[in-house]
């Protein structure tokens, strides 16, 4: 009987473990999913997940107290990983949040500010982003499989990434200025969107994680 598969949700005190964790089980419930702070048990996964909400300042300092900066950078290197929202801003290199913040720097680029004001119909483009936007889909991914190109999913976020290297780029979206909704390298893929509130278009892309190898 093959063993089951195992995936961890990294808890390092800034994210929305439960509602990740529960989206898994739903799409995946023959996989085990574990909620850990411990470095070993995040190792020990064969998947991770890299959740992160709240300010920028306040996510790297838990992550460096817990040594978490350490694990992400080994994970990275070797197995499936997948960042969400603050955990996707955390693999940039520096954040202007909070007066500017140094980040994981996984991948070079800087994280900004939305500038905020009109859409093209003159709609006022309030900062914080929130809500549903779509995402045009700007690589051939496995993440992507069985998911509509510029399907809507659901964004919470003042700050906007744009990697220094754009073949990073799986999505791009736009509010205001045009931003990356996703990024992907190797077995690193990263949203800036909330998958595990975007329906059945993020519950998709949970399920295509579960059953991805790591390999483009």
């Amino acid at each position: 009987m093959p063993s089951t598969s195992s995936l961890a949700v990294m808890d390092y005190g800034m994210g929305n473990l439960r509602s990740v964790a529960n989206a898994v089980r739903k799409v995946a419930p023959d996989v085990e999913v574990l909620v850990s702070s411990k470095p070993e048990d995040i190792l020990a996964a064969d998947r991770v997940i890299f959740p992160g909400v709240g300010a920028i300042r306040d996510c790297m300092a838990e992550i460096l107290a817990a040594g978490f900066d350490q694990v992400v950078a080994e994970v990275s290197q070797s197995k499936p990983m997948l960042a969400i929202c603050v955990g996707m801003q955390a693999l940039l290199s520096h954040s202007a949040e909070n007066n500017g913040v140094d980040c994981l720097g996984l991948f070079e680029g800087d994280v900004k500010l939305f500038p905020g004001g009109e859409d093209a119909q003159g709609a006022a483009l309030k900062v914080p982003h929130m809500g549903w936007n779509t995402v045009e889909q700007t690589v051939a991914h496995p993440l992507w499989e069985g998911i509509e190109n510029h399907a809507r999913f659901y964004f919470v976020h003042s700050y906007y990434v744009m990697p220094d290297n754009k073949a990073l780029l799986a999505g791009t979206s736009d509010y205001g200025v045009p931003f990356a909704a996703a990024l992907a390298k190797d077995n690193v893929f990263a949203t800036q969107f909330h998958p595990e509130k975007s329906h059945t278009s993020g519950l998709q892309l949970l399920h295509n994680f579960v059953q991805w190898s790591g390999e483009c």
